[in-house]
């Protein structure tokens, strides 16, 4: 056998076959996994990381996240967004194709964010294509330069440059999406209920935050998904539902599934962390779109999840200068609506999934191997298995810690997470067999940094079917 380059051991790894974290030794060889062995299996002097009683797990895969480079990088660039994704333990992302100037609508789009990233990637990072109005003679170019798929909004999407598709936009588009083989991704508000819902809203004072609720109603998402579904059974198109927050709309999407085997769904972690009766006046972190709302509906998705209705987890990460976020006024209908959350997406997650019974298996069914799935990576990603790249990460799934501005990579610290306790902490991230990420202290029973980073950027900038 060849000699590893790196051990990665522990008394609880998480591999492929195992249900439960158990002893082993994971044999890394030019990035890649060459064997899963047992945890004293251990070659006269190969180099060995050991994890102790830490969980070692598949690094996660986040495929909604917002960097806005170039263009808009002082809300969030690939350095500060990628440093963040590595000290939360997500080693592989891909990128939406907005908020960014250029959007991603067009090959030429793409060969500038391609250009604006490199040397910036602390991990690795591919891209979705956007679908607007009249693009639709772009979607083949940028699928052949290796986009994962297309997103669209059916509402406005809050920036000039990635205007909303109608359904006559989709009729044109499906089809070719359909010859491409690849899937469209969508966000699902119809215009009409909500300009209906907020023309109501408008009337109460825009500090609470029952009117933002109140402006972005269930109806509109639920609608939306309706006609998503409809055109999925026309055009036998591969559809995607992202961040779904209306648990109205899960026996519409549990009867399309039943039917339909190219329907996936996301949702977010704020939508299973938080809930409308919590959030405060003036609190206008919380805001995003669709809206996080009641506890009973937090609930229904938690159970949609566990069902597998609900096909994974990921943090549409969208973030912006606080500015933006209205703090001084609290005004919630003008405030940006995003979230920032990107280093935070594990902690919060396992702190309510273990509150209700869920294991570590869950989260790496959820955060690792789901989306890892979508974007067609789950023959090198996501998972502890041979022949797959060694992106792995090491946590204390008991440790605590308080969410506070200095532990934060990202571009901006504020976020609603913060001054939260959450459980979880990651204490190394590898991507292919390099130690990128490190907590130290932690690791040693000390308190919680910021980390340190290691070695790189070297993450790589991924395009369809290439590792």
């Amino acid at each position: 056998m060849t000699t590893p380059d790196l051990i990665v051991r522990g008394l609880r790894v998480l591999s492929s076959e195992a249900k439960e974290p158990g002893p082993a030794a994971i044999h890394i060889h030019h990035g890649i996994i060459m064997a899963i062995s047992k945890f004293a299996d251990v070659p006269p002097g190969s180099p060995v990381f050991d994890a102790g009683d830490s969980v070692v797990m598949p690094g996660l895969v986040d495929t909604h996240v917002h960097i806005n480079e170039p263009g808009r990088t002082d809300w969030e660039g690939f350095s500060t967004a990628t440093r963040a994704a590595a000290a939360g333990g997500v080693t592989t992302l891909i990128e939406m194709p907005l908020n960014s100037i250029p959007a991603t609508t067009t090959a030429g789009g793409l060969r500038e964010k391609l250009a604006a990233a490199e040397g910036k990637l602390w991990v690795d990072v591919g891209f979705w294509g956007g679908v607007v109005p009249g693009n639709t003679s772009e979607l083949r170019p940028l699928w052949e330069a290796g986009v994962f798929g297309f997103k669209c909004f059916l509402v406005p999407s809050g920036v000039d440059e990635f205007p909303h598709v109608s359904e006559s936009d989709l009729r044109v588009a499906l089809p070719e999406l359909v010859k491409l083989g690849a899937p469209l991704l969508a966000h699902a508000e119809l215009p009409r209920p909500i300009e209906r819902a907020a023309a109501a809203a408008a009337k109460n004072p825009p500090t609470q935050y029952a009117t933002w609720l109140a402006s972005r109603p269930r109806q509109a998402e639920d609608e939306a998904i309706i006609l998503l579904l409809r055109l999925a059974r026309e055009h036998n198109a591969r559809i995607h539902i992202v961040h779904l927050s209306s648990a109205s709309a899960l026996p519409l999407l549990r009867q399309a599934k039943a039917e339909l085997a190219a329907i996936s769904i996301e949702t977010c972690p704020h939508y299973l962390t938080f809930s409308a009766e919590e959030i405060p006046d003036r609190g206008t972190e919380f805001k995003c779109a669709p809206p996080i709302r009641e506890h009973e509906n937090r609930e229904e998705l938690w159970a949609a999840l566990q069902e597998g209705l609900i096909d994974f987890v990921v943090t549409d990460h969208s973030p912006c200068p606080p500015q933006m976020k209205r703090k001084d006024s609290g005004n919630f209908l003008d405030a940006w609506g995003g979230i920032t959350s990107l280093q935070l997406s594990l902690p919060a997650v396992w702190t309510s999934a273990r509150q209700r019974g869920y294991s570590v298996w869950h989260i790496a069914e959820w955060m690792c191997r789901g989306p890892a799935r979508l974007a067609h990576l789950e023959k090198h990603k996501g998972d502890i298995s041979v022949g797959f790249d060694a992106n792995l990460i090491v946590w204390n799934p008991d440790a605590t810690f308080r969410v506070e501005p200095p532990l934060l990579h990202h571009q901006h610290k504020l976020t609603p997470y913060g001054g939260r306790e959450l459980a979880g902490v990651v204490e190394a991230t590898f991507l292919r067999g390099r130690r990128i990420y490190e907590l130290g202290l932690a690791r040693l029973g000390g308190p919680v940094t910021r980390g340190e980073f290691l070695s790189g950027p070297f993450g790589s900038t991924l395009k369809r079917d290439t590792p």
